[in-house]
C-alpha cells in the first residue's frame, strides 16, 4: 500500500511547483519607468529631465533640456557599465587640466555608450558620434521623444541602477559655436566643445512608477517581491506535502482497523 499512497503526494507536490515558477516569472513582466534629474557638467549651466519607460527591451525615451548651445546638434546617450554616477560640475575631474571634463575623464563614473539617442536610424554605440542624427537645440532647448529597442546589457544596467543619461556639447568660450583649440578626445577632427558632457543624470526608478518599495536604490524593482511570492509557493508546497502525508496516515489506520 505504501507505493500506492506515495503517488498522490508526489502529484500534489508537483502541482505546487508550477505555482511557484509562474509567480516568479510574472514578477519580471510589465513596464517600468525611470527618471533622471539632469545636472550641469563642465559648468555648462544646462539643466533638464529625462524619463524612460522600459517594457521588456522596448524603451520610450523623453528628454527636456534647456541652456544648450542654440542651433547646434547635441549628442546624447545612455551610458552603462560603471558606477551609475555623474562627474562634478567644478572641473575637479579635469585630470589633464585642459579646462574640460572630457568623455574619457567622465567614463569612470558613467561608463561606455550603451545606446545612442538619435532622432532616426541606428541607436547602437556605433552611432555615438552621428551628429547629423542627434537633436538640434534650435532655441537652446531640446524636447526629444523616441521609442526603440535596447540591448540586454542596457536593460540590465537599468535594473542594476547603473544606467546614466548624458547630453553632450558645451559652448565653453561663449562664442556661439563649437570651436576652440582643445580637440575632442573622441574625434580629433572635432573641437572638445562638441563632445564634452554638458548635462548628466543617473536613471533611477521613477517615484510615480509601479515599483515596489526599495527598487530605486537596489535596481531590483522588476524582481522585488519575488521573495514573498516564493515563500507563498513554498508554503503551498509544504501544505500539499502535509496533506498528502496526513492522507497516508489516515488510510493506514483504516487498513489496520479493518
Amino acid at each position: 500500500m505504501r507505493k500506492a499512497f506515495a503517488l498522490p503526494t508526489v502529484a500534489i507536490a508537483a502541482a505546487a511547483f508550477p505555482l511557484l515558477s509562474i509567480s516568479a516569472a510574472s514578477a519580471h513582466e510589465g513596464a517600468h519607468s525611470y527618471q533622471a534629474d539632469l545636472g550641469a557638467v563642465n559648468q555648462s549651466g544646462v539643466e533638464g529631465t529625462g524619463m524612460v519607460t522600459l517594457d521588456g527591451n522596448t524603451a520610450t525615451v523623453m528628454i527636456e533640456a534647456s541652456g544648450l548651445l542654440a542651433g547646434s546638434p547635441h549628442a546624447q546617450h545612455f551610458h552603462i557599465g560603471a558606477l551609475g554616477e555623474c562627474p562634478t560640475n567644478d572641473l575637479a575631474d579635469d585630470a589633464d587640466g585642459d579646462g574640460f571634463v572630457s568623455v574619457t575623464e567622465a567614463a569612470k563614473y558613467y561608463g561606455m555608450i550603451g545606446s545612442s539617442l538619435t532622432t532616426t536610424g541606428d541607436t547602437s554605440p556605433d552611432s555615438g558620434l552621428s551628429i547629423d542624427r542627434f537633436p538640434t537645440a534650435d532655441d537652446g532647448t531640446i524636447s526629444y521623444e523616441r521609442t526603440f529597442e535596447v540591448t540586454d546589457d542596457v536593460h540590465a544596467a537599468f535594473e542594476a541602477g547603473t544606467a546614466v543619461l548624458v547630453v553632450h556639447g558645451v559652448d565653453k568660450d561663449g562664442s556661439g559655436a563649437y570651436d576652440g583649440d582643445v580637440m575632442s578626445d573622441l574625434d580629433p577632427s572635432l573641437p572638445m566643445e562638441a563632445t564634452a558632457p554638458a548635462v548628466c543624470g543617473a536613471l533611477e526608478v521613477a517615484q510615480m512608477g509601479a515599483m515596489p518599495a526599495g527598487g530605486a536604490e537596489t535596481g531590483a524593482g522588476s524582481t522585488a517581491g519575488t521573495e514573498n511570492t516564493a515563500a507563498i509557493g513554498v508554503g503551498v508546497l509544504a501544505a500539499a506535502g502535509a496533506a498528502g502525508a496526513g492522507a497516508i496516515a489516515y488510510r493506514r489506520r483504516q487498513a489496520e482497523q479493518a
